[in-house]
């Protein structure tokens, strides 16, 4: 559950409004060797948050910024455990667009997960699971 300290230290960072990009979002794209001028705290980073909390924690992580490549990682659960990546499909199941995150809990028919670019910051928000892909264990 070391990912998690990892996780949660960055609570609360967000995107900056306006042409100014925040360093702190940009971080996660640049550990992974993400690089360049066309990078913005815009850019669609919860793929990104994720790879950097496990590597920071030296633990596996897909090094890709496809939301749905997680599901080729770990082994997948249907019962989730709290840490355990959750991966959800946005706009249409068959897109390539999704979300990952880490997950807390669920309650009812909502998902609750830590993640990025959730509301363009790191906190906890709640995910329909009928918008659920999958379940992963990785450590």
């Amino acid at each position: 559950m070391k990912h998690m300290k990892y996780a949660f230290s960055q609570y609360g960072i967000q995107e900056k409004k306006g042409t100014k990009n925040n360093p702190e979002v940009l971080k996660y794209f640049k550990e992974l060797g993400y690089k360049g001028k066309q990078l913005k705290d815009e850019t669609g980073w919860s793929s990104a948050f994720v790879n950097w909390v496990f590597k920071m924690s030296d633990a596996p992580y897909t090094g890709k910024l496809d939301a749905k490549s997680w599901l080729d990682l770990g082994m997948e659960t249907n019962d989730p455990q709290l840490g355990d990546v959750v991966i959800f499909w946005r706009e249409d199941k068959k897109s390539w667009k999704g979300h990952v995150g880490f997950f807390i809990n669920r309650i009812g028919d909502e998902i609750f997960v830590l993640g990025g670019n959730q509301d363009n910051q790191v906190n906890i928000s709640s995910y329909a699971a009928s918008k659920l892909l999958g379940y992963r264990v990785i450590i």
